[in-house]
C-alpha cells in the first residue's frame, strides 16, 4: 500500500451543522431510519440474498441488490465481471481535471453513474441517500476499515444500506480477484460469459509470461516506490497484494526493513534514497505522486542506478482487482523485466 494509506491521510469533516440538519431531513424524505439497512435470513423465500464479506460479516438483503454504490476501482472490477446497470454511484478518484475517466475506472461508464466524491475524504451523503442504495462495496486494506468511506461520516453512510468489504492487503492479488468474482456472481453476473473467460485466460497467460521473465532475469532486483517532495516510500511486498503476487511468480522485490505502523512501506529521506539497491523501479503513477519528470531535479533520484539506466516503469499501486484489470499489469511488468539489465 502506498504512503497515502487510510492511517496516514488527514481527513476533513464533510458535514457542517447545517449539513447534518439537511441530511436528517433528506433521510426522512427518503424513508431512511438510520438503522442497519434491509436484512433477510439466508435461505428465506422471495429471493433473499446474502454474502459473507472479508470482515466475516454476513451481509443480507430481502432481495438481490440492484442499486450498488462502490469505490470506483471496485465498481470497475464488478463491471469487468459482468455487472453494469446495477452500479448507480461511485466514490473515489473517477474523473480527471478534464472530466475524463481515470485509468482505474476501467470500462465503467463514468457518465452514467453518480460520482459522490472525486478525492479522498469526499463522499456526499445527500447524493448517496437520493440514490436509494441497496449495497455499498469497497476494498479493505486495514482490518475493518472501508476504503474511501470517511471515518467522520461512516456511521451515517453505513446506516443507509448494507455494506460489503473485500480484503485487498496481506493476501496475493489473486485472492481479492477471486472474491470480487464471487460477489459479482452472487449479484447476478455470469462468470462463464466470454468476456470474463477471455480475461481470465489472458491473466493466466500473463502470469506465466511474468514467471518466465523473472526466472530468466538472472536475479534482477525490483523496487516498488512512491515519490513525494520530501520522501521516497519503498513499498512492502509482504503487505501489498499485487507485489505479493509478483513475488510468488518469482520477481525479486526489495523488502524494506523499517516499516510504517501499518506495515506498508518505509519512508526514506531523499538523502537516503539509495539505501536499497535496485535494477528496476516500479514507480507509483497515481495523481499526487511525483513522476520522473518532476523528480529530475532531485540529485539523489538521478543517482539511483535504475534511474541512470532509465529502467523505470509505471506502477498502478491500487490495482483493479479483476482478471481484465490485472492482466495488463503482469504483461507490462514482464516486458519491463525482459528489457532491463542488472545495474546495481
Amino acid at each position: 500500500m502506498p504512503h497515502n494509506s487510510p492511517d496516514r491521510l488527514s481527513r476533513r469533516g464533510l458535514l457542517t451543522a447545517g449539513g447534518v440538519a439537511a441530511f436528517g431531513a433528506l433521510l426522512t424524505a427518503c424513508g431512511g431510519s438510520g438503522g442497519s439497512g434491509p436484512s433477510a435470513k439466508e435461505g428465506d423465500g422471495g429471493g433473499s440474498w446474502s454474502f459473507t464479506d472479508d470482515r466475516k460479516k454476513k451481509v443480507t438483503a430481502k432481495s438481490k441488490p440492484k442499486r450498488i454504490v462502490a469505490f470506483t476501482g471496485t465498481a470497475a472490477a464488478l463491471v469487468d465481471f459482468g455487472l453494469g446497470k446495477e452500479i448507480v454511484g461511485v466514490f473515489g478518484e473517477t474523473k480527471d481535471k478534464d472530466g475524463k475517466a481515470v485509468p482505474q475506472a476501467g470500462d465503467l461508464n463514468v457518465d452514467k453513474v453518480t460520482v459522490l466524491g472525486n478525492a479522498w475524504g469526499e463522499f456526499s451523503i445527500e447524493k448517496y441517500a437520493v440514490l436509494r442504495p441497496e449495497l455499498l462495496v469497497t476494498h479493505m486494506f486495514n482490518e475493518g476499515a472501508l476504503w474511501y468511506v470517511p471515518d467522520e461520516s461512516k456511521d451515517k453512510i453505513l446506516g443507509l444500506a448494507p455494506s460489503a468489504a473485500i480484503r485487498t492487503a496481506r493476501v496475493p492479488m489473486t485472492e481479492p480477484i477471486r472474491r470480487y468474482a464471487e460477489l459479482a456472481e452472487s449479484l447476478g453476473a455470469d462468470l462463464k460469459a466470454k468476456k470474463v473467460t477471455d480475461a481470465k485466460a489472458r491473466f493466466e497467460a500473463a502470469a506465466e509470461t511474468l514467471r518466465k521473465a523473472a526466472k530468466a532475469s538472472g536475479g534482477l532486483k525490483v523496487m516498488a516506490a512512491s515519490a513525494s517532495p520530501d520522501l521516497l516510500y519503498v513499498s512492502n511486498p509482504k503487505s501489498n497484494s499485487d507485489l505479493m503476487y509478483f513475488a510468488e511468480l518469482g520477481v525479486d522485490l526489495v523488502v524494506p526493513e523499517k516499516l510504517d505502523e501499518g506495515g506498508y512501506f518505509e519512508g526514506l529521506s531523499w538523502e537516503n534514497a539509495g539505501k536499497y539497491k535496485a535494477d528496476l523501479i516500479l514507480l507509483d503513477n497515481r495523481d499526487g505522486q511525483l513522476q520522473p519528470k518532476a523528480l529530475a531535479d532531485k540529485p539523489a533520484w538521478a543517482e539511483l542506478p535504475a534511474v541512470k539506466a532509465n529502467q523505470i516503469t509505471p506502477w498502478d499501486s491500487v490495482p483493479r482487482f479483476s482478471y481484465a484489470g490485472a492482466a495488463p499489469l503482469l504483461e507490462n511488468l514482464a516486458k519491463a523485466i525482459q528489457d532491463a539489465k542488472k545495474v546495481s
